[in-house]
């Protein structure tokens, strides 16, 4: 299985290879999530688009070593998904995708790197994320439930309609979790279109 070093101990991460793929998505989970729960995910975007799917265990959580109760901080979860990118191949120049508290993270990561990604993509993006403003020549695109309870919609209405480069699309009946809820292979496949747009 692989792993890398960090300051808070060996992380995990989980690589669905996809022999010629089409584009590279790294995924940062959110809270309490693990790599483990995006297996259905991954088959699709492979399914749908021959994308390949990384994705981080965050410190605590799956097969990482840490603490569960202690995310960290936004500098400390930056350096980890820095990590996972110095994984990647040589000339591989991903879609940088959070859900949750990994939005906050991609975001940070995406305004700190000058050799950006490609892409970002942010799911169930919490209100303080919207501090963070992207590059306005980074193409995003933020999906969100319409009843999402655990971050609200209407911040991110505000952040998005900020912001000209961000593409937000919402999803009615559906809220903080859109990949693992009844609208998720809407969701999957519009996630798909959109970065081998973005990687072209």
């Amino acid at each position: 299985m692989p792993y890398f070093d960090s300051a808070r101990g060996r992380l995990h991460y989980r690589r669905r290879h996809v022999v010629d793929a089409a584009a590279t998505v790294l995924l940062l989970p959110g809270t309490g999530q693990h790599s483990g729960h995006y297996h259905r995910f991954a088959t699709a975007l492979e399914r749908l688009a021959r994308i390949e799917l990384w994705t981080l265990d965050t410190a605590g959580q799956g097969l990482s070593e840490g603490d569960p109760d202690t995310p960290g901080t936004v500098d400390e979860l930056v350096a980890d998904a820095e990590g996972l990118l110095a994984e990647l191949d040589p000339g591989v120049r991903p879609v940088l995708m959070g859900h949750s508290l990994g939005a906050v993270t991609a975001l940070a990561v995406a305004a700190r790197r000058a050799d950006g990604p490609a892409g970002l993509v942010v799911c169930g993006t919490p209100r303080r994320a919207v501090e963070i403003a992207p590059d306005p020549r980074l193409p995003v695109l933020a999906v969100h439930g319409a009843d999402d309870r655990r971050a609200p919609i209407d911040v991110i209405r505000l952040w998005t309609a900020r912001h000209g480069s961000v593409d937000l699309r919402e999803y009615a009946d559906a809220g903080h979790d859109l990949l693992h809820e009844p609208v998720q292979q809407r969701v999957t496949a519009d996630i798909a279109e959109w970065v081998l747009a973005a990687v072209r």
